[in-house]
């Protein structure tokens, strides 16, 4: 993995934190999911529900949700994937 500033590079993908600060004093995280180039570029962006203190607390939750999006589509990590008994 590439450390981007706050952004991953994870194969394929470019997982991006992005966060807001609101006029309660907390954080709201999101997290954008790059793959592509081109015309052929997709951006997945999540939005969370929950509030963070701090801006390091919202980074760190945005880069888990985003690399655990990752890592459900990664091959070979299918539930449904068995060793082929050779």
């Amino acid at each position: 993995m590439d450390i981007i500033q706050h952004s991953i590079a994870v194969g394929k993908y470019l997982v991006s934190p992005l966060i807001r600060h609101q006029d309660d004093g907390h954080y709201a995280a999101s997290v954008s999911i790059r793959s592509g180039h081109g015309s052929g570029m997709h951006d997945r962006v999540m939005r969370f529900t929950p509030r963070f203190a701090s801006h390091a607390a919202a980074v760190g939750y945005a880069i888990d949700q985003g690399l655990g999006w990752v890592s459900e589509r990664a091959p070979g990590n299918s539930p449904l994937a068995l060793p082929c008994a050779g």
